[in-house]
């Protein structure tokens, strides 16, 4: 059955890896895989609940703009987060920015009209930067496993990963990190060369994970 996805992104970060189509007079923005998302819904049950590209939002409030995302999410039941190296201005707090309220409301249970939303299924898709490497956000360690620099990311995205209550980890006598196995995040990552093989699998995924949410220490604040 298809599902309703919203996505959060950072629009015009255009630090990412070229697409097809693209050139340097026409650089590839996050907005630009996005769109690949939404095309990838529109041939599967899966329904896009994003704003389209061609949506000119610019006559808007943000106070408007924000009621018609949480309308949106509301109407949502998974949320994927596009993490990109330009994602989270460094200089501004997150109250903010755009995402970590997407992600706030995603996470929340949210009562209108008697009836009451659900916590997303949640997941996060890494995209490659400019060279093509994830290395900004996942890198290998000397040991062989997979470090992710939550440092890059929104405090609300962070707190949601590693966050399972009883993870099934070990301490690494070589670089004396804890490794995990298995989902061990709400917020699981992917990469997106990965994703695109089989979307489905990752969303199905974070499915799974959501009908067992109360194994996970979720943080649903900005």
């Amino acid at each position: 059955m298809g599902k309703k996805i919203f996505v959060s992104y950072k629009y015009a970060d255009q630090d990412v890896a070229p697409l097809s189509g693209h050139s340097w007079h026409n650089p590839t923005t996050v907005r630009d895989y996005v769109d690949a998302l939404e095309n990838y819904f529109d041939i599967t049950d899966h329904i896009y609940k994003g704003e389209s590209d061609d949506e000119d939002l610019s006559s808007y409030s943000e106070d408007t703009i924000w009621e018609m995302l949480k309308d949106r999410i509301y109407d949502s039941s998974v949320t994927i987060v596009v993490i990109s190296p330009n994602m989270r201005i460094t200089y501004r707090s997150d109250k903010s920015q755009w995402i970590p309220w997407e992600v706030s409301f995603s996470l929340k249970e949210t009562t209108r009209n008697d009836r009451t939303s659900h916590t997303n299924a949640m997941l996060a898709i890494v995209l490659p930067d400019k060279n093509g490497s994830y290395d900004y956000y996942l890198t290998q360690s000397l040991c062989g496993s997979t470090t992710h620099h939550t440092d890059r990311l929104f405090k609300i995205i962070r707190e949601n990963k590693f966050n399972k209550r009883n993870p099934n980890r070990n301490l690494c006598p070589k670089c004396g990190c804890f490794h995990y196995y298995g989902e061990c995040s709400y917020i699981d990552a992917v990469k997106w060369c990965d994703f695109i093989v089989m979307p489905n699998y990752y969303i199905n995924s974070a499915i799974q994970r959501q009908e067992n949410k109360d194994l996970f220490d979720i943080k649903k604040e900005v």
